[in-house]
């Protein structure tokens, strides 16, 4: 047994030499030690997806009509007063006891303005409060409007848990966040972060759900049954 076992961790170690592939960057080579990373070329697969036009309005379209099919509950919010009422709205609604979330420049401060007991990812916590809590409140990276789909990562919403552990989760953006398609959004995340990924990385499109049993549709299957995002205009 502990053969097998140091055998497993030397692997492990070895593995870790070398840098992990760009997500999308299905060319990367692993045995490649240069810790640059090459932005990948992700142009040549929008030949395989829906095509999405360049402005705005069409865009928007597009993103409430997938969120519709989708079952993502949405409100697009003129100002910040506006979002911290449609929040406290949502925390008086559905009766929110315990609330989760991540920092972050409109998180924050709704947060701040709701009176209830509060578990914040940024600083230590257990994963068992987490899990007791109603409702998951974070930020995210940016919203693609091709499949309605919202891309977080570690730095914009936490770890994995915030998004998954609490029935109910909660994204605030902004219109400035919205994408045309998934290439837009890779790129994106290759701008933003270059050199320097984050350690979680996960596209959230509507809310969990399996249809494994009978082929009978069922929401929060293995994370939150509950998908709200709140946009503020900017």
């Amino acid at each position: 047994m502990n053969d097998s076992k140091d055998l497993i961790l030397r692997r492990i170690r070895e593995a870790l030499k070398s840098p992990a592939p760009v997500p999308g960057g299905h060319d990367y080579s692993h045995a490649e030690t240069t810790p640059t990373r090459p932005k990948p070329d992700l142009g040549s697969f929008r030949q395989f997806l829906p095509e999405v036009e360049n402005d705005f309005n069409s865009q928007w379209s597009l993103l409430s009509k997938n969120f519709t099919a989708l079952k993502t509950d949405f409100g697009l919010l003129d100002s910040k007063e506006e979002l911290t009422r449609f929040v406290q709205e949502l925390q008086r609604t559905e009766n929110w006891k315990r609330i989760g979330y991540h920092r972050g420049g409109l998180t924050t401060p709704i947060i701040d303005s709701i009176q209830t007991e509060k578990v914040c990812v940024n600083d230590p916590y257990d994963c068992q409060d987490l899990e007791k809590c109603d409702v998951g409140i974070s930020e995210c990276d940016a919203i693609v409007a091709q499949t309605g789909s919202i891309l977080i990562t570690a730095r914009s919403a936490g770890g994995r848990g915030l998004s998954a552990l609490p029935p109910h989760h909660l994204i605030l953006a902004r219109t400035s966040q919205m994408v045309s398609d998934l290439p837009a959004a890779y790129d994106l995340l290759y701008q933003r972060y270059g050199q320097s990924y984050p350690s979680m990385i996960s596209f959230i499109t509507g809310p969990s759900r399996t249809g494994d049993i009978e082929r009978i549709v069922v929401l929060g299957a293995h994370g939150p049954k509950k998908l709200t995002v709140a946009i503020l205009k900017d």
